[in-house]
């Protein structure tokens, strides 16, 4: 009975919330359909799992409005072959649904205790194709690059260049840039050394923190 109500707030999510919004991909839609949203909050906030908003997960941070995290997938446009980069695994929400698209996916989180957390419920739901680890985001993970996509859940002030770096040769990367308030979320396209950037629209996130965001909190 529980699975059928949360399936049935998933749907009216997708159909409601997302695809009338615009997002058309019908791989991302279907990862939206499938992934149980409400398993990702914290317990007190499952009823509120499905709502059109972002909502606490600890550690100052928040899972994205679902809205946001379907346009910003549909964005990075993830093949079924794609090494996908995420910096910010939160609950680890977003990197289920990159691990519906992709084959592969690294997550990089700056709270140990969230990132544990998140990895306990991915491994529970079954995702074998994760890998988190504990680090600054704002530096990627030079280890496993090069990317297809990189896709970055927090606002930064500028555009990391060791992302730019790490990006495949055709790579994407989605990331939000801009102060506290409001930021643009950028899409950035690597054709060789080239890169060609579009400012695809208005989002809020938390502050990207690390040596190549902002230093600490939320900045003025």
């Amino acid at each position: 009975m529980e699975d059928d109500y949360y399936s049935r707030l998933r749907s009216n999510m997708v159909k409601h919330q997302i695809a009338a919004r615009g997002v058309k991909d019908p791989r991302v839609l279907e990862a939206m359909s499938r992934v149980p949203r409400h398993l990702f909050v914290p317990e007190s906030l499952a009823e509120r799992a499905y709502d059109d908003s972002p909502l606490p997960i600890g550690e100052g941070q928040t899972i994205s409005q679902p809205y946001m995290v379907a346009w910003m997938t549909e964005l990075l446009e993830v093949g079924e072959e794609d090494r996908v980069l995420e910096i910010g695994t939160g609950s680890g929400y977003q990197a289920a649904i990159l691990c519906e698209l992709a084959a592969e996916v690294i997550s990089i989180e700056k709270f140990p205790d969230l990132a544990r957390q998140a990895g306990e419920r991915l491994r529970s739901l079954g995702y074998g194709n994760l890998a988190i680890h504990v680090g600054d985001g704002t530096l990627g993970w030079p280890q496993q690059a090069p990317y297809d996509g990189i896709i970055v859940t927090a606002g930064a002030p500028s555009v990391p260049q060791p992302l730019l770096e790490q990006l495949a040769d055709g790579g994407r990367l989605v990331i939000p840039v801009g102060p506290s308030g409001m930021q643009m979320l950028n899409l950035i396209r690597r054709s060789g050394g080239e890169y060609q950037a579009s400012e695809e629209g208005t989002c809020v996130f938390v502050p990207l923190v690390g040596k190549l965001g902002w230093k600490r909190g939320r900045p003025a």
